[in-house]
Formats: structure tokens, sequence, C-alpha cells
């Protein structure tokens, strides 16, 4: 069955939902949170949209024992990023409630995928998935997924081609740190140093569209409802597609023991090959950067 259960019924959650709703992809969407009330009247509203789409998906509030047959767990349980705050600056209160979380999974078995939304996400994806004691091709967050999003439309942008044509992925931390290894970027299939942009204004209007969106309207919700709408296609559908997650890394780019965003092969097995770009020099040193920032935070949350 085709059942995804999101923990956490906020903005980012419930957006996924919708957006889940309307792809097709799913049979069932269970919303659980610790607000019962929210839950309930969030999946009612998605509910009623789903009669105006061409499959009707079934979307009902749940508890954690929905987990158990669930083919996806989403956790997206956490507070809204303020504005001027890094995502880094919300590890504390994320443990917080992760632990509050892994406490009421602890009784059951949980059997598919579970995909995490929670900033900071790299360290996130690390602590749920020491909690839930599962192998990395089962626990990963979304990472940078939500990062290449926003560097190939300003790469569209910039180039005033298509995003259809453009190839290119954002590595490291879903945060302040990310990079992007430009020697990879093909633009309708060119390399990206035979166009006249500026690497310097890519990379950080990639890294900062996101506190622009919250310094706007407060939150981030409909770009990373597409993204992981995205990604649970992949699992639900075998799709073997490649995208960046934040995954494990056991020797990758040569890191170890750090979750960081780098492109993956996805499918009914969660990650089934993580993809090991051509790296320049420099771009391995801003990537080895990344993960020491992650890693750091990681130990703190392990403190915590």
């Amino acid at each position: 069955m085709r059942k995804v259960v999101i923990i956490g019924a906020g903005h980012v959650g419930s957006h996924c939902g919708y957006t889940l709703a309307h792809s097709g992809i799913t049979d069932e969407i269970v919303l659980v949170d610790v607000d019962k009330d929210k839950a309930y009247a969030q999946a009612l509203d998605i509910a009623d949209s789903v009669s105006f789409c061409e499959r009707e998906t079934v979307v009902r509030s749940g508890d954690y024992k929905d987990c158990e047959d669930a083919a996806i767990v989403v956790i997206a349980i956490g507070e809204a990023r303020k504005p001027g705050q890094t995502r880094l600056d919300m590890l504390g209160r994320s443990v917080e409630m992760l632990k509050e979380l892994l406490a009421q999974l602890s009784p059951y078995k949980i059997s598919g995928i579970v995909v995490t939304i929670t900033n900071p996400a790299d360290i996130v994806a690390d602590f749920v998935r020491k909690g839930l004691g599962l192998k990395r091709n089962k626990v990963f967050g979304t990472g940078t997924l939500l990062d290449t999003a926003r560097l190939i439309r300003t790469l569209s942008e910039e180039s005033g081609v298509s995003r259809h044509s453009i190839q290119a992925f954002s590595l490291g931390e879903h945060g302040d740190s990310s990079m992007i290894p430009f020697s990879t970027v093909t633009i309708g299939g060119i390399p990206f140093d035979e166009y006249n942009i500026s690497k310097e204004k890519v990379l950080e209007a990639t890294r900062q569209i996101g506190m622009t969106i919250i310094e706007g309207k407060k939150s981030t919700e409909f770009g990373i409802g597409r993204a992981l709408t995205e990604m649970a296609a992949c699992i639900l559908r075998d799709e073997k597609k490649i995208m960046p997650a934040s995954v494990l890394l056991q020797g990758e780019y040569g890191q170890y023991d750090v979750h960081c965003g780098v492109p993956c092969l996805i499918g009914k097995n969660g990650i089934e090959k993580i993809i090991e770009l051509p790296l320049t020099e420099e771009e391995q040193e801003m990537l080895n950067r990344s993960c020491e920032i992650i890693k750091q935070h990681i130990e703190t949350a392990s403190q915590d």
C-alpha cells in the first residue's frame, strides 16, 4: 500500500500532504501531530481539495502506530525559522522535539523509508537514523534537494535557458556552507564556464533565497512540499532518479560518519547508490569545510 505518514502538521507538513495528495502517487496520507485537533483540521482541509483531483487519495489524521505499515514516514516537526536565524541556530529546540518523538515511536517497528525535513536538515537526519537504529539507505533527509531547485532556477534566470536543460547539484550542508561543483554544471549540454555568469552571484543567491522567503512571508512551504513529493515518487514508483539527499557518508567524497547533501540514486529501497561527482581540488575543499561544520553540530546534538 502506498501509504505516507507525515509527522508534523504545520506549514511544511501540511503543504507536503497537499502536494502529495494532488500528485496522485499515494493511496493514503496520514497527518500526525502532538496537536491532534490541528492534524485533524489540516487533514480535512486537504481531503476537501482531493474532490477536484483525478485520483482519489485518502487523507486523514492518525497516530504514531500508523508508521508501522507506512511505505514512507516523513518527519516534519519543528519550529519555523525566524528572520536572521540560521538553520543551525534551530538545533537545540529541534533535538528536544526529536527526543520526544523518538520516545513516541519506540514501541513501533518502522519497515518503510524515513525521510526527514526538520532543520538543521543534515544533523537531524543523522540524529533520527541513530535513534531509530536503521540502515543509512532507509533514513535520510531532503538535504540539498531544495537548494538544488533554487540553484537551477537561478541558473535559468541568469542564462535564459529552460530549467529542464540544466544539469546542476548543490552539495554539502542544507545551509550557509552549501557548495556548488560548478565544474560539473552544464547548461544545455554546455559547460558552465562557457557562460558569462558569476559563480559568486549564483552561490550567494542559492544560499540566500530561503531567508529572503522567510523575511517576506515568515516560512517556506511550497518548494519543500514539491521537493518531498518528487523524492516520494522516486521511492513509491521505484523511479531510480538521481537527486540530492542528506545521506550518511562512509568513505564517499573522502568523508566518514557525516550526513550531507550529495546526489543519490533513489528507488524503492531508498538510497540505492551514492553518486560521486568528479570534484576539483578547490571544490573538494569547500565540501570538506561544509562537512566539518555538520560534524561539529552532530557532536553537539549527541551531547544535548
